[in-house]
C-alpha cells in the first residue's frame, strides 16, 4: 500500500490540477465542440455559456441540446439528465468515506464539481494508506476542470462564429477516448467488466432509439447488470465459504 502525504493544502491543490491535465486535454475538444453546438441548436451565446457555468455535466449538456433541437418536453429532458447523471450518485456514495467528516461549506461545491475525470482522479488516491489534505487535491482536480470546460465553451462559442460546420470536425471523438481512458483501468473485477460490457452493447444496440432513449437505457442495464453480478459473486462467495466450515 503506497502512502501520499501532502505537506500543505497547496500543494495537494497543486497535485491535483497536475493530474488532472490528461484529462483536461481530453476534454479541450469536447468543451469547443458543445460551444459551437449550442446556438445551432437554438441557444444564444449567454445561455449556452450559463448551461456550462450552472450545469457543468458535459454529457447531460450534449443530450440536452439534442433533446432541445428535437423538441422534446422539460420533463423529458430533465428525466433524460436525471438518468444519465446517476452515476454520480454511485461516486458519491464511494466518496463518502472521505468527506463524511468535512463541514458542509465543502461538501456542497465538491458535489457540484463531481465529475467523470475528477471522481477517476481522486479514486486512485482512496487506496493509499493516508491521503492527507484530500479535499484539496480534490479541489485542485475539480477547479481545473471546471475553468477548462468553461473557456472551452467561450472558445466554441467563438470560433463558431468564425468557422463554419467546426462542430463537423469531429473532435468529439477525443471525448469518447477520454471516456475509454478513466473507465478502462476501473474494470478490475467481473461485476463491473459485465456492467460495461452490458451498457456498452446496449448502447450501440439501441443508438437509433429516439431522444437519445438508447442511452438512457443502456446506462440502465449496464447498472443492473453490474448489480446483479455483484450479488450473484456475493452469493457464490458465501456458499464456497460456508462449504468450508
Amino acid at each position: 500500500m503506497t502512502t501520499h502525504v501532502f505537506e500543505s493544502p497547496g500543494q495537494a491543490f497543486r497535485a491535483g490540477a497536475q493530474n488532472t491535465i490528461p484529462l483536461i486535454v481530453g476534454a479541450i475538444p469536447f468543451g469547443i465542440v458543445f460551444g459551437t453546438l449550442g446556438p445551432v441548436n437554438g441557444l444564444s451565446f449567454e445561455a449556452t455559456l450559463a448551461m456550462s457555468l450552472i450545469v457543468f455535466a458535459g454529457s447531460a449538456q450534449f443530450i440536452s441540446l439534442g433533446l432541445l433541437a428535437a423538441g422534446a418536453s422539460p420533463w423529458l429532458i430533465v428525466l433524460t439528465t436525471f438518468v444519465v447523471n446517476l452515476r454520480h450518485l454511485l461516486y458519491a456514495v464511494t466518496l463518502i468515506p472521505m468527506v463524511r467528516t468535512l463541514p458542509q461549506r465543502w461538501r456542497a461545491p465538491m458535489a457540484f464539481w463531481l465529475t467523470d475525470e475528477t471522481f477517476a482522479v481522486v479514486a486512485g488516491r482512496m487506496g493509499d494508506e493516508h491521503t492527507g489534505q484530500f479535499h484539496w487535491y480534490y479541489l485542485g482536480s475539480a477547479l481545473s476542470m471546471y475553468l477548462n470546460w468553461q473557456l472551452c465553451t467561450l472558445l466554441g462559442l467563438t470560433l463558431g462564429e468564425w468557422v463554419p460546420d467546426i462542430e463537423n470536425w469531429g473532435l468529439d471523438v477525443a471525448m469518447a477516448v477520454t471516456f475509454i481512458g478513466i473507465v478502462a483501468p476501473q474494470v478490475v473485477n467481473r461485476p463491473r467488466l459485465a456492467a460495461v460490457l452490458a451498457a456498452g452493447v446496449c448502447s450501440v444496440w439501441w443508438r437509433d432509439w429516439p431522444h437519445q432513449l438508447g442511452l438512457f437505457a443502456a446506462a440502465l442495464t449496464g447498472i443492473f447488470c453490474g448489480l446483479g453480478a455483484e450479488v450473484a459473486l456475493q452469493d457464490r462467495r458465501s456458499e464456497l465459504a460456508e462449504g468450508g466450515c
